[in-house]
C-alpha cells in the first residue's frame, strides 16, 4: 500500500530538533525529504556520540532524509536550492531569523514564484513581534513562557527533562502542513505558515494560566497535584517510588480498605473528602507512606492494580528500556542499524517501515545531477 504522502516533494534547510521532527513524521509518511546541510553538518550530529559514535537527537530524527550540502554563500548552491524549490511542495526552515530571506529566499517571494508551494518557517517567536529577531532554544523558551515556573519542586523551577519546546514547534509544523495541503488539493494554493515555538508553550500553559488570571496561582509541589490527595509518590520497602492517584472520594475508600487495611480511615471525617484530604495533607500521605513502606514493590504493584488503583512506578531510563510497553523500530544508520521507541500511532493491518539516517552529505551528487547543477 502506497504511504499517504507519496510523490510529495519536501525540501527543508534544517537544524537542531524542531524543523528535523517536522520533516522525520513527513518522511514517515512517504514524503520525498531532502535535508539541506551546511558544510560542516546539521550541528546536532554532533550533540554527542553515544549511539554507537552517533548523536542520540540526530539519529532520532532524521530516518528517511536524503541529505545535502549546501554553501549557500555560493551562488551555484543558491541556484540549486532554488531549483529545487520550483519543483517542491513543502519547504521547511528553522534558520535564525531573517536568514534566508538575506540569501535571496524570502516566503513573500518563494509564494509568488511559486504558487503552489507551502512555505513553513519555525522560528522563537514568529515574524513578527518585539522579540521576532531573538534567538531562542529550547530552555530559553521554556523558561520565558512559564514552563519552567510551574515545573519542579518547592526549591525552585526545574527545566522539563526532554525538549518539550522543540518537540511542540516541529509538530504544530507537521500538523499545520497537513492542514495546507488538504487545502491546496482543493484550491490549488500552497500557503505560508509561521510556528512560533512560544506560541506552543503558551497554549500549553492555558490551564496554569487561567488558574493564575483567576487568583488560584499553582504551586511547584514536584510529583504531586496541588488540588487532590492522595497525589503523589510514595516508597516501597525495596525502595521503588510508586506515584498513586486518587481521583475521587469512592478511590479513596476502596485504598482505605482494600489496600490500606484501614476501612475506618475512608469513612474518617479528616479524610472522608478531597478537600479535607487535601487540608490534612501530611497526615493523608503519612499513612499512605506508613503502609507502603511495608510491602516491597512487586506485591504493592499487584495490590493496587487488584483494586483498581490508578498507579505508576516512578521509571528511569534503565527500567524504561525493559519495560514491557516499550514498542521498538529499528532503523539503518552509517554506522549500524539503531534501535529506537517506535512512533505512536498504530494502524490496525499496516505495518510501516522507516527509511535510513543519511551520512552527511550522502545524496549530494545525486540530487546535483538530478536538479541539473554540477558539484561546486
Amino acid at each position: 500500500m502506497p504511504l499517504p504522502l507519496e510523490g510529495l516533494l519536501v525540501v527543508s534547510v534544517e537544524q537542531a530538533v524542531a524543523a528535523p521532527q517536522c520533516t522525520c513524521r513527513l518522511a514517515d509518511a512517504g514524503a520525498r525529504v531532502i535535508k539541506v546541510e551546511r558544510p560542516e553538518g546539521d550541528f546536532a550530529r554532533h550533540y554527542d556520540h553515544v549511539v554507537h559514535g552517533e548523536s542520540a537527537n540526530f539519529v532520532w530524527l532524521n530516518r528517511g532524509k536524503e541529505s545535502l550540502v549546501l554553501d549557500l554563500a555560493q551562488t551555484q548552491d543558491k541556484a540549486l536550492l532554488e531549483a529545487m524549490l520550483a519543483k517542491a511542495d513543502v519547504f521547511v526552515q528553522n534558520l535564525k531569523p531573517g536568514a534566508l530571506a538575506k540569501l535571496g529566499f524570502s516566503f513573500a517571494r518563494l509564494r509568488k514564484d511559486y504558487p503552489r508551494l507551502i512555505c513553513c518557517s519555525i522560528s522563537g517567536y514568529g515574524e513578527s513581534g518585539p522579540y521576532a529577531q531573538r534567538k531562542a532554544y529550547d530552555l530559553l523558551i521554556q523558561a520565558e513562557s512559564g514552563v519552567s515556573s510551574v515545573t519542579g519542586g518547592p526549591e525552585g523551577p526545574a527545566r522539563v527533562g526532554v525538549s518539550i519546546v522543540d518537540i511542540c514547534a516541529g509538530l504544530n509544523a507537521y500538523e499545520a502542513i497537513l492542514e495546507a495541503l488538504i487545502v491546496r488539493a482543493t484550491t490549488g494554493e500552497g500557503a505560508e505558515i509561521s510556528i512560533s515555538m512560544f506560541d506552543g508553550m503558551a497554549e500549553w500553559m492555558t490551564v496554569p494560566l487561567l488558574h493564575e488570571e483567576g487568583g488560584a496561582p499553582f504551586k511547584r509541589i514536584g510529583l504531586a497535584h496541588a488540588a487532590i490527595a492522595p497525589y503523589g509518590v510514595f516508597k516501597s520497602r525495596d525502595g521503588a517510588d510508586i506515584l498513586i492517584a486518587i481521583q475521587n472520594d469512592r478511590e479513596w475508600r476502596v485504598l482505605a480498605e482494600k489496600v490500606l487495611g484501614d476501612s475506618a480511615l475512608g469513612t474518617n471525617p479528616k479524610f472522608a473528602t478531597n478537600p479535607k484530604r487535601v487540608e490534612h495533607r501530611a497526615d493523608t500521605d503519612a499513612h499512605v507512606a506508613a503502609d507502603f513502606g511495608k510491602h516491597d514493590v512487586a506485591t504493592l504493584m499487584q495490590k493496587l492494580e487488584g483494586n483498581d488503583i490508578a498507579f505508576a512506578r516512578v521509571n528511569d531510563t534503565a527500567l524504561l528500556s525493559r519495560h514491557p510497553h516499550l514498542r521498538r523500530i529499528s532503523v539503518g544508520a552509517p554506522s549500524g542499524p539503531v534501535s529506537m521507541p517506535a512512533p505512536a500511532p498504530q494502524r490496525a493491518g499496516k505495518t510501516r517501515s522507516y527509511g535510513a539516517i543519511p551520512a552527511l552529505g550522502q545524496h549530494s551528487e545525486k540530487i546535483r545531477a538530478e536538479f541539473g547543477r554540477k558539484a561546486v
